[in-house]
């Protein structure tokens, strides 16, 4: 696992010492790249958003407020960095009927509900369980959405008037074809084929030609055309904003408009929570790995959605969700933060303001051919692929077609039922074949073994002969209690008889048979302590004193190694031979250097999800790294790491402290007039560590906004500040750094909490002031967590406790006497 720290193009409140001046106010900064990237996704957003708002029926100004709003509001409270929101082609159809069922006024009082009712889930934290629908009942609802837009816009492209259902644009589109106005087609077509070959552009001009985004280029060559040409075609009309339409109070049947705030509420949330985690997906991809960028907060993003929708509403806009090719756009442009998202919005204001002369010229048909194009586009053949190959089609084909024929909620609805009717399909879907082999017989059952399983598994166990030699391979990965039961009872009565039972996984390979009055659960489980690894074998005993003075009978540490390696001969290495074979032919390339204590409660492969190959690890007593020329004899440490770096030519550092350290504990507590011994002698490495500590020059360290329980774990945080820069001294790593082929990681690992924290700033050139002294948590997901560049209040996440801490007040007391000390 490759462990990042956070950049810092943001900056973090330094923590206040007592009686120190109180910092100047913070300056919002802009990246570059922030500006380059907010201009191209701006380009993008202002054709779509005048044409989904053209495909919905709406004012034409309703997309541009929408477009604004998605920048500005969603941007700013969104949780998704780099996710940019607006006008969604998704919503085009659900805000199509509801315009023509109930006005647009009461449309806009429906968005503002829906944006409530985000709120009101986002202060319940369902937001990742949007993430439980499957794939092929989105992909289906968005290919249907598409295939509904395109045969509106049809209408539109070829000069006439699309009609309220995707069934009358369908039956109607012959008549149309026979009365096809040449003015509009001919705009349409050009419109269409500058979307198509624009990216396609060959050679070196053709790359910098492409830099500029395909719909503007369509749309401003169509406009110039129609304007060149004089042909007559509709166009863009924004009236004035003083008659801009705002909402009312909702009109019509409580159920209906009921039923358009939970349809808006649905799709806008599904689609931006899905698009939120495709743009995490995409920065990941990208050279720099998102270094800096934070991760989606989900719960976030659903409410910054609902304070988007709500502003949009009572603005009369459209409805507002996360959009995939303007947030592709951002990312791919190089955005880094929220910046380029607000910016966007911010040239949508300025471009509806001062540019509404130059609007008025689009043809309306232009616009009706790129939102065609867009509606084509979310039928996608990667996503029918992906589909297939999951053996999820007939899900995706039943949404489809139930979102084009009925409705979009009735077509979800309808894509829900045969999910689950699959997903059962397949749970009772368990093959069962029998087969004599060299005078064994094999029993190969592929499926999940559940209760509806167990008749079939029952008849097939008691048809094989009584004391004959069986092996029972199970291909699946469930069984459940009844078909344990049944296959255990089958096994005991079958072993009374005389016979031989073994059962198998899929590889082979043996696993524990389930047998008569063994406890539930009696085999060990991964990182359980050493003495339960016996898995039911027996181990020599011995006699031994107890907890309370009397002997005890205990395993033979001899005993528990060999029991212990037998168990990986037996059951790990016939897994990982084939990796390891491949080792030692390359030989070793490890990613990291992984430096930490010898604690045993320290497992470096678990608490990095790394395995063989993967760290070049060094243990130490306190995760300590003499200065160059002070280990006095032994050079372990030394060589260790010019090994790593010349030789091995690992890409970076990591220096991993943990709580309760022994060796921190035992150096706060060493005095001057203490003996002389090997552990003393190793420990005075350490205290430059506790006199940076005890120094007014550097902030005190704080992990996850808060500062350290006590004064041993503030030992531990600086420690780990300490050793890195000790490390900076070394030659071979400090050439490294300057040419930008290393870097440097430090790590805190909570033992009692399962938590691991990454220290912030530690990417940073040179000197003590590269560092933050600030640990943040890294979250359960991919990639570690980046800098929290905003309070917890704001980013939605509810306040820390120091779980077993003493009040706020002490710890900064015992960390001010110990400074004192």
């Amino acid at each position: 696992m490759t462990l990042c720290t956070p950049d810092r193009t943001t900056t973090r409140p330094r923590v206040q010492r007592p009686h120190s001046p109180p910092e100047g106010p913070r300056r919002f900064r802009v990246a570059a790249v922030d500006v380059s990237a907010s201009i191209a996704v701006f380009l993008i957003a202002l054709p779509l958003s005048l044409g989904i708002a053209l495909a919905t029926g709406a004012p034409l100004q309703a997309g541009l407020v929408a477009a604004a709003v998605g920048g500005l509001v969603a941007g700013r409270f969104g949780g998704s960095p780099l996710q940019v929101s607006g006008p969604a082609a998704g919503l085009t159809v659900v805000t199509a009927e509801l315009i023509r069922l109930y006005g647009w006024r009461t449309t806009c009082a429906i968005t503002v509900l829906a944006g409530l009712a985000q709120l009101g889930l986002s202060a319940l934290r369902v937001a990742r369980s949007a993430l439980a629908v499957s794939p092929a009942i989105v992909h289906g609802m968005l290919g249907g959405i598409g295939v509904t837009i395109a045969l509106a816009q049809l209408h539109i492209v070829l000069g006439g008037t699309p009609q309220s259902s995707a069934v009358d644009n369908a039956l109607g589109l012959p008549a149309q074809l026979a009365h096809v106005q040449p003015a509009a087609f001919a705009i349409s077509a050009l419109t269409v084929a500058a979307l198509l070959c624009w990216p396609r552009l060959p050679g070196r001009a053709g790359r910098l030609l492409r830099k500029a985004p395909a719909a503007l280029v369509a749309v401003a060559g169509a406009t110039a055309v129609a304007v060149l040409a004089g042909l007559a075609v509709p166009r863009v009309d924004l009236p004035s904003w003083s008659s801009h339409a705002l909402p009312g109070m909702p009109e019509g049947p409580v159920l209906g408009i009921a039923a358009g705030v939970l349809t808006i509420t649905l799709v806008t949330s599904v689609q931006s929570l899905l698009s939120a985690v495709a743009v995490d997906k995409l920065v990941a991809a990208r050279p720099d790995h998102g270094l800096g960028i934070p991760r989606t907060a989900l719960d976030r993003e659903l409410a910054g959605q609902g304070v988007a929708n709500v502003v949009s509403g009572a603005l009369g806009g459209l409805p507002v969700a996360g959009v995939a090719v303007r947030s592709v756009a951002n990312v791919s442009a190089g955005a880094v933060s929220r910046a380029s998202t607000m910016l966007h919005g911010l040239w949508i204001v300025l471009a509806a303001l001062l540019l509404v002369p130059v609007l008025d010229l689009i043809p309306l048909p232009a616009l009706a051919a790129l939102v065609m194009v867009v509606g084509i586009q979310m039928v996608s053949i990667t996503h029918i692929r992906t589909v297939t190959r999951h053996r999820e089609v007939v899900v995706y084909a039943v949404t489809l077609t139930g979102v084009v024929l009925i409705g979009i909620l009735e077509g979800v609805a309808l894509g829900i039922g045969v999910a689950v009717a699959v997903a059962l399909h397949r749970l009772t879907r368990t093959r069962i074949t029998r087969e004599e082999r060299d005078g064994r017989h094999l029993l190969h059952v592929r499926g999940q073994l559940t209760f509806l399983a167990v008749p079939r598994l029952s008849r097939a166990l008691h048809q094989l002969p009584a004391g004959s030699d069986v092996v029972v391979e199970l291909d699946g990965s469930f069984m459940d209690h009844a078909a344990y039961e049944a296959l255990s009872d089958w096994t005991a009565g079958h072993l009374a008889h005389g016979g031989k039972v073994e059962t198998t996984g899929p590889t082979g390979a043996r696993i524990a048979e389930p047998s008569p009055g063994a406890a539930p659960h009696s085999c060990c489980r991964p990182w359980t302590p050493w003495h339960n690894h016996q898995c039911g074998e027996p181990p020599a005993e011995r006699k031994g004193p107890g907890p309370d003075g009397a002997d005890e009978e205990r395993p033979a540490p001899g005993l528990k190694l060999a029991s212990g390696i037998g168990k990986f001969q037996r059951n790990t290495a016939p897994l990982v031979r084939d990796e390891l074979a491949r080792l030692a032919r390359e030989g070793q390339r490890p990613s990291q250097l992984f430096l930490t204590c010898a604690d045993s409660r320290l497992v470096t492969s678990m608490i990095t999800a790394s395995g063989p190959g993967d760290l070049f690890t060094v243990r130490n007593v306190g995760n300590l790294v003499p200065l160059p020329g002070e280990e006095s004899g032994d050079d372990s440490v030394a060589a260790a790491i010019e090994y790593a770096v010349e030789v091995l030519r690992v890409e970076s550092i990591t220096v991993c402290g943990h709580s309760g350290c022994g060796a921190m504990q035992a150096l706060m507590n060493a005095g001057p007039d203490d003996p002389s011994s090997p552990l003393r002698r190793w420990l005075r490495h350490g205290r430059p560590s506790l006199e940076r500590m005890a120094s007014r020059r550097h902030a005190w360290a704080r992990i996850a906004g808060r500062l350290p329980a006590d004064a041993v774990e503030q030992l531990c945080l600086t420690n780990v500040v300490q050793q890195l820069e000790h490390l900076r001294a070394y030659e071979s790593v400090a050439r490294r750094l300057a040419d930008g082929s290393l870097t440097l990681h430090g790590m805190y690992f909570h033992v009692g909490e399962a938590q691991a924290y990454l220290l912030s700033g530690t990417d940073e050139p040179h000197g003590h002031d590269a560092y933050d002294d600030v640990f943040t948590r890294v979250m359960p997901t991919a990639l570690p967590a980046a800098p929290e560049t905003e309070t917890e209040k704001e980013r939605g996440a509810e306040p820390e406790e120091d779980q077993g801490a003493e009040p706020a007040t002490r710890p900064a007391a015992r960390l001010e006497a110990a400074r004192a000390s």
